[in-house]
C-alpha cells in the first residue's frame, strides 16, 4: 500500500511516499527548484518520489495532505475582519492567493497526478507535527507537545499518543504564538521570518540576558502552565507583512536591524533576552503536559522544535525521562507525519515500530559511482577512484592537514541539516576553521557556529550529554574545549550530531579514521551549501560548490576530486 504525503504553499514545501507505513522515499521541493524554503505545489519531489519507487500515481493508495486549507482561511478572514481597516493592502495580497490557488488542493491533485483515483485526506497542522514526532519515535505511548508559528488556528498543542491513536486535548489559539514571538525577534533583529530563527539562536549566546524583565513586563504575559498572551500593540503581523510595529521599536529604543548589517551588543543582549524567554515558556508548558498526562517519553514536534538550545534545557531540566524529536519537527517534516497519520491513524493499521533509525534520515536521491564517473569523465575533470578502505584513510588525512573537504555519499538526508551524506567536513581542532568556512565557503555571518560531529560512544567524554542527538537538534556544554576550539560556540555549547555505526557506517568510519590520525572523535560537519542556496543535490550541484567557494577537495562517492588550477 502506497501513501503519499504533501506539504506546501507555506514553507518548506516537501512529499513523501510510504510503503505499508515505512517512508520509501522524501525530498524538500527545494533540493530540485533550488529555490530556497520553496513553497510550491512539490510536483517535482512528487515526481521524484514516484521514480524511486517505479510507480505512477495509479498506484497510490490515498493521499494526505498536511493541514485544512479551508480551516486556515477562515482564520485569515476572521483575522482581516477583526482588525480591520488595518490590513487591507495585507488583504488585498493574500486573498486573491488563497482564492486562486491555496484552496484548491484537490485540483493540483488532479492536475499533476492524472490517474490516482484513491481518497486524499486533510489532518489538521498539528495532528500531522505530532503523527511525525511519534511514529518516528520508538515509543509505544507518549505525551505530545507541538509548537510553531501557526497551523490552522492553533499555534500550541499538547495530547498523548498511544499505537495508531493521538489525541490533542489542549492548544493555545492565534494569535497568541510562541513561534510568531520568536520570530517577530527574528525580525527585529535583521533576518528572515521563518529562515533566519536559528540565525537568532546562534547569535543569542553572545549577548545576555538584559531585557528579559522588559519583554515579560511588556510583550507577553506567561502563566505557569506555559500558555502565553502576547500584547498585540507591539506586533503588526495580524495585519502587515511585518512582524513588529514602531511601538516595538520604542521599547527597545533602537530600529528594526537592516539586514546584513553589523549587529551590535545590544542586538546579542536583546537576542539572550528572547532565547531565554522562549526556552522558560517551553519549560513551563514541559512541566505542564507531563503534570496532566503522568507519562515518561515526550515526542515534541513543530517549527520550534529545532531550538536545540531549549531542546537541551528541557532535556535536563524538564521532567520527562526520555525526549523524541523526529530529524525534520517543522512544516517540511509533516509531509512524512500527515501520511503517517492516514495510515496508521486514519486507516488504523497496526503500528510497526521502526527502531532503525537511519530510515528515518537517509531517504532522499542518490547516485551510484557509475554515474558519478560519467559526469567526471564527460566534463573531463581529474579525479582518482580509491576502494572504500583507501577512501577513508585519504579522506581523513586529507581533513587532519587542514583542508576542506565535500563529502556527497549514499541517500540524502531528510530535513534541514546535512547529516554526514551531504555534508562540508574540517578540522575542529583549527580554532581559525570557523572563521575560514563563514568567510571563504558558506559566505555567511561570522557569529554563526559549526557543528561537531562525534563518534556516539565518546560523545559523552566530550559534551555534557548523556543520549544519542543523531540529528542535531541539542546544544550541549563542551567539555573538551580546547580539543575542538572550532565547534566550541562562544558560549562554550556545541549543537553536535552522534554517529553511530548502524545509522551510517561509512561516515562512522571517515570519523573514526580521523581519531586514529588525531585522537579526535570530533569532525566539522555543516551542510554543503553557501549562503541562500538550499543543499546540494545532483552530481552536478556538489561538484560546482568546489568551483565557486575555497573548498580544497570533493569526494564524490569513491572519486576525489581536488580544487581545480
Amino acid at each position: 500500500m502506497y501513501t503519499l504525503g504533501i506539504s506546501c504553499y507555506y514553507h518548506d514545501s516537501a512529499a513523501s511516499l510510504l510503503k505499508d507505513g515505512k517512508v520509501l522515499a522524501a525530498v524538500e521541493e527545494e533540493r530540485f527548484s533550488r529555490k530556497k524554503f520553496d513553497d510550491g505545489f512539490p510536483i517535482m519531489a512528487i515526481d521524484w518520489c514516484l521514480k524511486e519507487a517505479g510507480i505512477g500515481p495509479e498506484s497510490i493508495d490515498s493521499i494526505a495532505f498536511y493541514d485544512k486549507p479551508i480551516l486556515k482561511f477562515e482564520r485569515l478572514l476572521d483575522n482581516y475582519i477583526a482588525v480591520a481597516p488595518r490590513g487591507l493592502y495585507s488583504f488585498l495580497n493574500v486573498i486573491p492567493k488563497w482564492l486562486h490557488k491555496r484552496l484548491w488542493i484537490k485540483d493540483d491533485i488532479s492536475k499533476h497526478l492524472k490517474g490516482f483515483n484513491g481518497t486524499i485526506i486533510f489532518p489538521e497542522h498539528h495532528l500531522s507535527h505530532a503523527a511525525h514526532t511519534f511514529f518516528t519515535s520508538t515509543f509505544n505511548e507518549a505525551a505530545i507537545l507541538t509548537v510553531d508559528g501557526v497551523g490552522e488556528w492553533s499555534t500550541t498543542s499538547f495530547g498523548t499518543a498511544n499505537d495508531t491513536t493521538i489525541k490533542l486535548t489542549d492548544d493555545i489559539r492565534w494569535p497568541h504564538s510562541v513561534g510568531l514571538f520568536y520570530s517577530a525577534f527574528t525580525y527585529f533583529l535583521g533576518f528572515r521570518v521563518n529562515e533566519g530563527e536559528y540565525k537568532l539562536m546562534g547569535l543569542s549566546a553572545y549577548g545576555k540576558p538584559k531585557y528579559y524583565d522588559l519583554i515579560m513586563n511588556n510583550l507577553i504575559d506567561v502563566k505557569n502552565d506555559g500558555s502565553i498572551h502576547l500584547n498585540m500593540k507591539y506586533f503588526s503581523f495580524t495585519y502587515d507583512k511585518v512582524m513588529t510595529n514602531q511601538r516595538f521599536s520604542d521599547l527597545f529604543d533602537i530600529p528594526r536591524r537592516k539586514e546584513d548589517s553589523t549587529a551590535e551588543q545590544i542586538h546579542y543582549d536583546i537576542a539572550a533576552s528572547a532565547q531565554l524567554v522562549l526556552e522558560d515558556i517551553l519549560l513551563k508548558m514541559v512541566n505542564h503536559v507531563h503534570k496532566k498526562t503522568s507519562m515518561k517519553n515526550l515526542c515534541l514536534g513543530g517549527g520550534v522544535a529545532l531550538n536545540g538550545v531549549a531542546n537541551y534545557r528541557i532535556l535536563k531540566e524538564g521532567p520527562f525521562e526520555n525526549i523524541h524529536i523526529p530529524p525534520s519537527p517543522g512544516d517540511g517534516g509533516s509531509a512524512i507525519g500527515c501520511a503517517q497519520y492516514l495510515y496508521y491513524c486514519h486507516k488504523k493499521i497496526k503500528r510497526k515500530i521502526e527502531h532503525d533509525i537511519k530510515n528515518n534520515i537517509f531517504v532522499g536521491p542518490s547516485y551510484s559511482n557509475d554515474e558519478i564517473r560519467s559526469f567526471l569523465d564527460t566534463n573531463k575533470i581529474d579525479y582518482k577512484f580509491l576502494e572504500t578502505n583507501s577512501l577513508l584513510e585519504t579522506t581523513a588525512k586529507l581533513i587532519s592537514e587542514g583542508n576542506v573537504v565535500g563529502w556527497y555519499q549514499g541517500k540524502m538526508e531528510w530535513g534541514p541539516r546535512a547529516l554526514g551524506n551531504r555534508s562540508i567536513l574540517a578540522d575542529p581542532r583549527n580554532a581559525k576553521m570557523k572563521d575560514i568556512l563563514n568567510e571563504k565557503i558558506k559566505h555567511r555571518e561570522s557569529f554563526r557556529p559549526f557543528a561537531p560531529c562525534i563518534l556516539e560512544e565518546y560523545a559523552s567524554e566530550y559534551f555534557d550529554i548523556d543520549i544519542p542527538s543523531p540529528y542535531m537538534l541539542l546544544v550541549a556544554p563542551v567539555k573538551k574545549p580546547e580539543k575542538i576550539p572550532a565547534v566550541t560556540h562562544v558560549d562554550g555549547t556545541g549543537r553536535l550530531q552522534t554517529v553511530s555505526k548502524g545509522t551510517n557506517p561509512l561516515f562512522y568510519d571517515l570519523i573514526n579514521e580521523f581519531y586514529k590520525i588525531t585522537d579526535v572523535p570530533v569532525l566539522i560537519n555543516t551542510s554543503m551549501n553557501v549562503r541562500g542556496e538550499p543543499i546540494v543535490n545532483t552530481i552536478e550541484q556538489a561538484y560546482n560548490m568546489i568551483i565557486k567557494t575555497d573548498m580544497d577537495y570533493i569526494v564524490l562517492g569513491n572519486h576525489v576530486i581536488p580544487k581545480q588550477g
